[in-house]
């Protein structure tokens, strides 16, 4: 089970958008990097690929590693460490380390 998923809303810990939060697009569990929507921009020179795209400089978002993001919790909108528990039905939940809340 993952610890962070798509649509969670995360804070960055380090790095030049330090403290800033975003909603989670795209998780790559085996590389351990996620795309946080409007953050880690990044300037990227592109040539034109055809007639429809011009050449010229764009603004990427770029991946950022797991380890440098912490889950804000929906419960009471604070960074949180995740863990993973198990219910009495064997199914596998997130939890808030600190309060041990199930994390939706």
């Amino acid at each position: 089970m993952k610890k962070i998923k798509v649509n969670d809303n995360v804070l960055i810990t380090t790095g030049k958008d330090k403290g800033k939060k975003g909603k989670v697009q795209q998780v790559l569990p085996k590389k351990g990097k996620l795309l946080i929507e409007g953050l880690n921009i990044y300037k990227k020179h592109m040539k034109a690929q055809s007639e429809t795209q011009q050449a010229g400089i764009i603004d990427k978002e770029m991946f950022v590693d797991i380890s440098n993001v912490a889950l804000i919790d929906p419960n009471n909108n604070e960074p949180t460490k995740v863990g993973i528990s198990e219910l009495k039905d064997k199914s596998k939940v997130r939890i808030n380390k600190k309060t041990g809340e199930v994390i939706v």
